[in-house]
């Protein structure tokens, strides 16, 4: 049996090095804004985990939990199933009764900000609580710790950003803010795997951090993300609710591990009853796999080389667009080395053109393009009859709801495609209008 796993994975390695892809032809290949990059050791560990059938959570996830909490240098990680899923947890965690006078309550405002992508917000108010709207820096694309200083009021309990595009927020001084005014913390930093700011890796300031492992991300387990704490209590907390809400804290497949299985007592239920299915908390299933796990695992080996490819595809999209008129360029935030998530470009409201006739000639040249996620969440139907609150003008949000959008640096691009995204943008910005 072991000849013929072995046989199986070097035939996988085989077939991988078979579909190589072909050369890139300018304006013919695709120039993707975002993707996943997988050598022939992430396909044999995802197809060695098949034919190992750990199909549910077990010994490559809680390996993945450890190693993603050692990188970051902090006590717990949780795996879920997506980032989105862990940006739900780390709301969610907390509204747990276990913290108290502490908890959230519906009516309770958590800042965020406008401009981003909808699952940062939503936690919010799924859980019936009221966000409020801060706006952002055009090229920084980032709320201010002025900004979100301004936007504290009686009923704020939280605040929950985003690192924009793996740009950092001044995420330093708003966890100071948060502290001061006993606000909890979470950072989004499902864009911002590996950037550091004042030295640090960014989703190390907050309460809580969260992490996807969405093919479009750092690193990918196809679908996937991570809760990450130093806080042992909210730890718990989170993996109560990502696991049915369930008290009992056994493994998978393990019995008993606390040894009082079958003597405790909660609530109303009868002394004794069975552990394992007395539930402190209203949750979910929110796992992950053992099949994405062992592909997380590898993934993550590549982080460092990934995070350089990011940087170095930035910098040189950053120089060959230097100068042009009628685009505001990204920077990075003061005190960051970000890990670029994309290359966001805001056509200038004086701009001959509209960012859609740009947008449609690098679509047209094979320049994939994104819009900067939701751009002003604020105009969107969804929330149309929610409740929040909007704490000064939201002027620039709506400026890249008009304006912005985003191209790829991700690692699978090459400097002949970067090269290529350039002149095309070039091409259409020097030509008359």
């Amino acid at each position: 049996m072991g000849n013929a796993k072995t046989e199986i994975l070097d035939l996988v390695r085989e077939y991988h090095r078979n579909s190589a892809a072909s050369g890139f032809v300018p304006g013919v290949t695709p120039v993707w804004a975002s993707g996943a990059v997988l050598d022939e050791e992430d396909r044999v560990a995802l197809v060695e985990a098949a034919l190992d059938m750990r199909i549910a959570a077990g010994p490559s996830s809680r390996k993945l939990e450890r190693s993603l909490a050692k990188y970051f240098g902090l006590r717990k990680a949780h795996l879920t199933n997506s980032g989105s899923s862990a940006n739900l947890l780390a709301l969610s965690a907390l509204t747990s009764p276990q913290l108290e006078d502490a908890r959230l309550v519906p009516g309770d405002e958590v800042i965020t900000v406008a401009a981003g992508f909808p699952t940062t917000v939503n936690p919010i108010i799924q859980n019936g609580l009221v966000p409020v709207f801060t706006d952002v820096e055009l090229g920084t694309y980032n709320p201010t710790p002025e900004r979100i200083e301004q936007a504290i009021g009686p009923r704020t309990r939280a605040i929950m950003v985003a690192h924009a595009l793996g740009n950092p927020y001044a995420v330093e001084e708003i966890a100071q803010i948060a502290d001061a005014h006993g606000l909890f913390l979470i950072e989004d930093n499902c864009d911002a795997f590996g950037s550091t700011y004042r030295g640090k890796l960014t989703g190390t300031f907050g309460d809580l951090a969260t992490e996807s492992f969405y093919p479009a991300h750092h690193i990918t387990m196809g679908e996937g993300g991570v809760v990450l704490t130093d806080n042992m209590a909210l730890a718990r907390i989170v993996e109560s609710m990502r696991d049915w809400g369930r008290d009992c804290w056994c493994e998978p497949g393990e019995d008993n591990r606390c040894f009082k299985r079958f003597e405790q007592q909660m609530g109303t239920l009868p002394a004794g009853y069975d552990h394992k299915y007395i539930f402190s908390h209203v949750g979910y299933n929110l796992k992950s796999t053992d099949l994405q796990a062992a592909l997380g695992l590898q993934q993550l080996s590549h982080i460092d080389e990934f995070g350089k490819a990011r940087r170095h595809n930035w910098a040189r999209l950053r120089e060959g667009l230097d100068g042009l008129p009628y685009l505001i360029l990204p920077e990075a935030t003061p005190g960051s080395d970000p890990s670029w998530f994309g290359f966001a470009l805001t056509v200038a409201p004086d701009a001959p053109f509209a960012a859609a006739a740009l947008i449609d000639h690098l679509e047209t040249g094979k320049v994939a393009t994104r819009r900067f996620f939701a751009g002003n969440l604020t105009r969107h139907p969804a929330y149309a009859e929610r409740e929040f609150r909007v704490s000064g003008p939201l002027t620039n949000s709506d400026t890249t709801t008009e304006g912005t959008f985003w191209i790829g640096v991700y690692p699978g691009l090459t400097d002949e495609m970067i090269d290529h995204s350039v002149a095309t943008l070039r091409g259409f910005i020097e030509r008359p209008h």
